[in-house]
């Protein structure tokens, strides 16, 4: 008997992802020839955090595109990392003094493993996975990229929130003597803060990650470790975690915080949400321009729509 499987409205074909044995083909032989630290030809100036996890990771075959991955060239040089500047095509050039190493992520509130980790010794007792995402940012411009990194789900159960936590906030670095923006930009209430709820942490598509195309994450894109929620707006996805804490009561992040842009709490992708500035009708991917239709929670309904009954 055969078995006939009806594709879901969120799948594509794998044809329109890189082709795994290509991928992989192709970092074998940067690696053989002195680059693999580096990444791929072209990108000898993108720094990546040496603390970071090694780079293997089995592709997870869950989750699939709509499109073709982003080029590597494009997504670690065109990004919001206010921290640094303003300026999305300069946050690359800008992040030489960033210090990665050592990095420590502190648990806290109500777990009852409340612990400090070091980063490198954290990533290496995770099982590493490549995820290919799509990342949808609130100014209308998206990306597709394959990370690496672990569930946020498995970092929960090693510290155990209690019955009570309901939220969890994370908080980036707060290093003004490395990071000209936070010296620069004192309209923001630094560090930065972004929150999200118990779970949504739990929720399958929370992921950790510590690299991206193979090897490890860019300082310019959130080293050592960063957040991806993809069924959200780019900016809850935060990056360069130092804290998560567990709470009961729904905490401040920055942008709800009074004299930042009024974005709502759970600011999930959403095509009719016209938003304080910007139309969500549409997004552009960076890389090729082409425009497309928003999708309801970026296409991820399926994995994440209950959340929200």
């Amino acid at each position: 008997m055969f078995h006939l499987r009806i594709p879901q409205g969120w799948e594509i074909p794998e044809r329109l992802a890189t082709p795994e044995s290509c991928y992989l083909s192709r970092r074998s032989l940067l690696k053989s020839i002195g680059l693999g630290a580096i990444g791929y030809a072209g990108l000898e100036d993108v720094s990546a955090a040496t603390a970071a996890a090694p780079a293997s990771a089995t592709r997870n075959p869950r989750y699939t595109l709509d499109r073709p991955v982003t080029e590597e060239k494009v997504a670690t040089r065109y990004n919001n990392f206010r921290e640094f500047t303003h300026q999305k095509e300069a946050v690359w050039m800008m992040q030489d003094a960033f210090q990665t190493e050592p990095w420590t992520l502190k648990i806290a509130g109500l777990v009852r493993r409340p612990q400090t980790f070091d980063i490198g010794q954290l990533i290496r007792q995770m099982s590493l996975e490549e995820r290919l995402y799509r990342h949808r940012c609130i100014e209308g411009w998206a990306m597709a990229v394959p990370w690496t990194g672990f569930p946020f789900k498995s970092l929960i159960d090693l510290v155990q929130p209690t019955s009570d936590a309901r939220y969890v906030l994370m908080t980036s670095f707060f290093r003004p003597d490395q990071a000209e923006g936070q010296r620069i930009h004192a309209e923001f209430n630094w560090p930065m803060r972004s929150a999200i709820t118990l779970a949504e942490a739990m929720n399958e598509m929370s992921f950790l990650v510590t690299g991206m195309y193979g090897h490890e994450l860019p300082k310019s894109n959130g080293a050592p470790i960063r957040l991806a929620v993809p069924w959200k707006y780019g900016f809850k996805s935060i990056k360069s975690i130092v804290s998560i804490e567990f709470s009961a009561a729904q905490p401040a992040n920055l942008w709800n915080e009074p004299g930042t842009a009024p974005h709502d709490f759970f600011a999930n992708v959403n095509p009719n949400d016209s938003g304080p500035r910007y139309s969500q009708a549409r997004e552009r991917l960076i890389g090729t321009w082409e425009s497309r239709p928003t999708m309801l929670y970026n296409g991820y309904a399926p994995f994440v729509a209950h959340l929200y009954r």
